[in-house]
C-alpha cells in the first residue's frame, strides 16, 4: 500500500514520496514543487480549476467563483454550509475534498502508483483559542481526505515533519510560519534522527498579515473609516467595519458578494461626504474584485520586505490607484503579530524545558518566515542560535515523505 506525504497548506500544497531513499516533491504543476491552494468554479465551462489555472481564470475575469485559504474555514460553521455551485450544493469540506482528489490524481499520474493512504501535515493548533474548533477542524479535514478517496488517513504536526528533513546535528527550534498558522518544534537531532522535545502553535499566519496590511493601506481607499451622513439631519457615522474586514480576509472574500450589501453601499454613496470612496467599493463588489485586491496587497508585502517600499497596485479598480507600502510601515504593521509569534516560540521552549541559549539553530520554514519582522522576533527569542533556511516551501512535505515511508 503506497502512502503519500501531503502538505495541504493555506496558501500552497505539496505532495512527496521517497525515491532512492530521498524525499521527492512531486511536480503538481509543470516546473513547480508546490501548487497554490486555490479553486475556481468556472460557470461557463462548468468545471473546477485548481492551482495556478484557478488563479489565472480569476485574474482573466472568467465568470465563476474563486476560493483560496480554504484550510482556514476548517472547524468553523462555514465548512459545513452548502453552497450553490454548478447546480449542486456542496459544502466547503466537499470542495476541499475535490481539491485533494485532484492532488491524488496528479500524484498517481506522475508516479504510476496508487495512493490509498496519506500522511498529512497538520498545524499544531488549527484553532489556538478554541479546543472544540481545533478538534472539529481535524474531523473536517479527515472527512475531506476520505471523500477524496484515501482509505487510510494519518496526521503529523507540520513542524515535526520539517524536523525530520533538516540536515545537521544539534538542538533546533523549527519555526514554521504558514498562511494560516505559526507552528514551532524544539528537537534534538543526532546522526540523522530527531527527538521531539515539544511543539506549540498559534492560529496566526500570512493571511493575517495580509489582512492587517489591507485594512491599513487598501481598504481606506474604498471607504474604510470614512463617514456616512444620516438620511435626515446633520449627524454622521463611520461606515460599518464588517464588510471591509471580510473583504480583507482571503477565506471570506467569496462570500462578501451579496446583493443586499451592494444596495447598502449605493445608499452610502448618496449620503457620504466622500462618495468616490464608496463608488470604488461598489465597483469591487459588483465586479468581484476582492481577490485582485488581496493579491495586490500580497505583492506589496513581498516588495516592501525585499526593497525600501512595495506598491499595492489597484489599477483593476481605477487607473492609477495605488498605495505605497514603505518597509518601515510593513514592520510597524506586523509588529503585534510578530510579538505573538515570539511569545508562542518562548512558550514552546519552556514546554521543552530548554533555555534559549541551548538552541544551536533556528530553522525557518513556510513562506511567511521570510518576513523581516518574523526573523527579528526570532532573533530576540534565541539570539545565539544560527538562522537556517531549510527548503522554506518544501521542508514539511519532505519530512512527511520520510515519515510516510
Amino acid at each position: 500500500m503506497a502512502r503519500l506525504g501531503l502538505d495541504f497548506g493555506t496558501s500552497n500544497t505539496g505532495a512527496a514520496v521517497l525515491a532512492a531513499g530521498r524525499p521527492y516533491a512531486i511536480p503538481l504543476e509543470p516546473g513547480a514543487q508546490t501548487l497554490p491552494t486555490a479553486v475556481f468554479v468556472d460557470y461557463a465551462e462548468r468545471r473546477y480549476l485548481y492551482g495556478t489555472a484557478a488563479a489565472q481564470a480569476m485574474m482573466d475575469g472568467a465568470e465563476g467563483r474563486f476560493m483560496r485559504a480554504l484550510k482556514s474555514i476548517l472547524g468553523t460553521p462555514l465548512a459545513r454550509e452548502p453552497r450553490a455551485l454548478l447546480n449542486e450544493r456542496p459544502t466547503l469540506i466537499e470542495v476541499i475534498a475535490r481539491f485533494l482528489a485532484e492532488i491524488r490524481r496528479r500524484a498517481e499520474a506522475h508516479t504510476g502508483l496508487t495512493f490509498d493512504a496519506v500522511l498529512s501535515g497538520r498545524p499544531v493548533r488549527f484553532h489556538s483559542a478554541s479546543a472544540e474548533r481545533d478538534s472539529q477542524a481535524l474531523t473536517d479535514l479527515t472527512e475531506a481526505y476520505r471523500l477524496a478517496g484515501f482509505d487510510h488517513v494519518d496526521f503529523m504536526p507540520e513542524p515535526e515533519a520539517a524536523a525530520r528533513a533538516v540536515a545537521g546535528d544539534g538542538r533546533m527550534l523549527i519555526v514554521d510560519i504558514g498562511g494560516g498558522t505559526s507552528d514551532f518544534t524544539v528537537c534534538d537531532r543526532r546522526d540523522g534522527q530527531s527527538r521531539i522535545l515539544a511543539s506549540g502553535g498559534i492560529r496566526l499566519g500570512g493571511t493575517d498579515f495580509d489582512k492587517t496590511l489591507s485594512l491599513d493601506h487598501a481598504m481606506p481607499l474604498l471607504g474604510y473609516g470614512a463617514q456616512i451622513g444620516a438620511e435626515f439631519g446633520t449627524n454622521s457615522l463611520t461606515a460599518p467595519r464588517a464588510p471591509f474586514h471580510d473583504l480583507a480576509s482571503w477565506e471570506k472574500i467569496p462570500f462578501v458578494y451579496d446583493g443586499a450589501l451592494l444596495r447598502e453601499v449605493r445608499r452610502w454613496i448618496r449620503l457620504a461626504p466622500q462618495p468616490h470612496l464608496f463608488e470604488r467599493l461598489a465597483d469591487v463588489l459588483e465586479s468581484h474584485l476582492g481577490h485582485d485586491i488581496a493579491y495586490a496587497v500580497e505583492a506589496g508585502k513581498i516588495g516592501a520586505n525585499s526593497f525600501e517600499a512595495g506598491d499595492i497596485a489597484l489599477d483593476v479598480i481605477e487607473r492609477g490607484l495605488s498605495a505605497t507600502l514603505p518597509r518601515a510601515a510593513l514592520t510597524a504593521a506586523l509588529q503585534g503579530h510578530a510579538d505573538k509569534i515570539a511569545s508562542c516560540a518562548q512558550e514552546t521552549l519552556k514546554a521543552a524545558g530548554c533555555r534559549p541559549e541551548s538552541v544551536d539553530m533556528v530553522v525557518f520554514v513556510g513562506g511567511s518566515s521570510l518576513l523581516t519582522a518574523v526573523r527579528d522576533s526570532m532573533a530576540g527569542v534565541v539570539p545565539d542560535a544560527r538562522p537556517v533556511d531549510s527548503d522554506v516551501f518544501t521542508a514539511v512535505v519532505h519530512g512527511l515523505a520520510i515519515a510516510a515511508e
